[in-house]
């Protein structure tokens, strides 16, 4: 043993679980004063939020909740929302935040996979939430405590589901005396649901340390200051926004709440709030760049954007650089809480050409400061691909800011972390500077406004009608959302479908978001031994939307 091993052990004073909680209780003592969360007519300074949320870990204990329960949540960008991420861990607790655009069956699956215990939902999505209840009774035999929000922002139609209302019931509970947070910083701290690529959606657990450190990284990877005011137009329930709450939390910033993403009402709130920082996908941005130049007018001040969701297009990046906008791009995925790498801008850029700017500022570029490896390698036999722009691999992270697992499926776990690194499934190359750069997904996700489809759920619908014998589903370039679904269909001999009667059969088996976008007739390219061959179909495709 090393004198560096005697008598000095860790203790209270000198070892403390890391948990971006602890920011919550940090802001609230040295930044209480200052305004945390702006919603309509609604303020609540640092000293208030902390409140908000410490009542709602009162209310949550009081109904039998602590470590290794699940809360689920149905809100969108509301103060409700931010103080879960507060309140939810403060316990112990686990948070799943729900995808308002999923239907009920997938959300009833998700809440009983997760054995929530707990749903926190808002009063406009109980015509969705309202029949995933009962299918989660009727088929899982499990029913949830409810909590309904009643936002004054929404006037729209909206029936109780629960038998509790948020606002009684945190006035009903004295706040806990300290958003603690866990024992043991490797508590999970959230669970989130991928898009299901071969199958069900599988169970993406994170942990406090994960989520700690990645929160710092939003930071220092955006250099961002101290009160920063921030525009939620990034949805909450994505990756939990990706870790911002916690980072606009250590930074005592000003976090201004968007109901629905439009571009009037992002950029009425950044010329009335002075919002100088924002999140989103490259549908949000295109959505700001194809504004009318009334709507700008006012926004003097620098506004920085971060894209990640899809690579930005050149157009996109030259379009935000004309609006005088500094776009950061990064690149990740929920199993590495979002963001985990970042196309660093380096200062030489600035001397190049805005079409080679652009394509720098696409690529998914190096990894974030506190996280411990990402290369490409090769996925047989886990050797580093050169650095030469050519060579394929396979994008792969190791390091603190990566998920514990996948939620009781350590068969899908274990293959995600073989040969100690974790495989992303994301086909890459690494070019001389060590930036890396995507070629292609080896899942075949298609990312559509942010959003992630599986075309093999796509598939799976189109195979359900019986006039289809074959089919293919691809991303399509698009304008708008980045990426869209097209179809490639082969009939049964003698039989006759439209493309409307295709999309209205998918429509009933799928989420809007995720219905093929246009449907071809056209004979699908295999191999020799029947299988598709979709490389061939993505050179169909033309270079732009519609």
């Amino acid at each position: 043993m090393s004198m560096y091993d005697q008598h000095l052990d860790k203790n209270a004073a000198n070892h403390v679980p890391l948990s971006p909680v602890s920011f919550v209780e940090r802001s609230a003592e040295v930044f209480g004063d200052l305004t945390a969360v702006i919603h309509g007519q609604r303020r609540y300074t640092w000293a208030q939020t902390r409140e908000r949320a410490a009542r709602l870990a009162a209310a949550l204990q009081a109904l039998g909740l602590g470590r290794g329960s699940t809360v689920s949540v149905m809100l969108p960008n509301t103060p409700e929302m931010i103080e879960a991420h507060y309140a939810v861990p403060a316990i112990g607790s686990v948070i799943n935040t729900l995808n308002t655009r999923l239907d009920a069956h997938l959300l009833a699956w998700q809440m009983n996979h997760c054995e929530a215990q707990v749903l926190i939902t808002d009063r406009e999505f109980a015509p969705t939430m309202g029949p995933a209840l009962q299918a989660l009774r009727t088929e899982h035999g499990r029913e949830l405590v409810v909590i309904d929000v009643a936002d004054a922002e929404y006037t729209g139609p909206g029936e109780r589901l629960g038998t509790h209302e948020y606002e009684a019931l945190l006035s009903a509970h004295a706040p806990v005396a300290t958003l603690a947070g866990p024992a043991d910083e490797w508590d999970a701290i959230a669970v989130s649901y991928t898009s299901g690529t071969t199958g069900d959606p599988k169970g993406v657990v994170t942990h406090h340390r994960g989520a700690y450190l990645n929160a710092v990284c939003n930071a220092v990877t955006w250099t961002m200051p101290h009160f920063p005011v921030y525009l939620w137009t990034l949805p909450l329930f994505h990756c939990n926004g990706w870790c911002f709450p916690w980072t606009l939390a250590m930074l005592g910033g000003t976090q201004v709440c968007l109901r629905k993403v439009e571009a009037k009402a992002i950029l009425a709130a950044m010329r009335d709030h002075g919002v100088n920082h924002y999140c989103a996908a490259p549908i949000v941005h295109n959505l700001l760049i194809a504004a009318p130049p009334e709507q700008r007018e006012g926004i003097r001040h620098k506004v920085r954007g971060m894209v990640a969701g899809a690579a930005p297009p050149a157009s996109m990046i030259e379009g935000m650089a004309h609006m005088g906008f500094e776009l950061t791009h990064t690149y990740g995925l929920t199993e590495v809480y979002g963001p985990a790498s970042v196309a660093t801008q380096r200062p030489h850029w600035a001397g190049q050409s805005l079409s080679e700017q652009a394509r720098l500022n696409g690529r998914q570029g190096v990894r974030y400061p506190l996280q411990e490896g990402m290369t490409v390698l090769d996925a047989d036999t886990m050797a580093p691909t050169p650095a030469d722009g050519q060579t394929m691999g396979e994008i792969m992270f190791r390091g603190n800011i990566v998920m514990k697992g996948y939620l009781k499926n350590p068969t899908a776990t274990a293959k995600a972390f073989a040969g100690g690194w974790f495989h992303t499934g994301d086909l890459a190359v690494m070019e001389p500077d060590r930036y890396v750069k995507i070629k292609d997904r080896s899942k075949d996700i298609i990312i559509s406004g942010g959003e992630n489809i599986s075309s093999l759920e796509v598939e799976d619908a189109l195979y359900r009608h019986p006039a289809v014998v074959s089919c293919a589903v691809v991303a399509k370039p698009d304008d708008k959302w980045g990426e869209t679904p097209v179809a490639y269909v082969e009939l049964k001999t003698g039989a006759s479908v439209t493309e409307a009667e295709l999309v209205a059969h998918c429509k009933g088996l799928l989420a809007g978001y995720k219905v093929p976008r246009e449907i071809r007739f056209e004979d699908i390219p295999k191999t020799s031994t029947g299988k598709i061959q979709k490389f061939m179909l993505r050179q169909r495709q033309p270079v732009g939307g519609r």
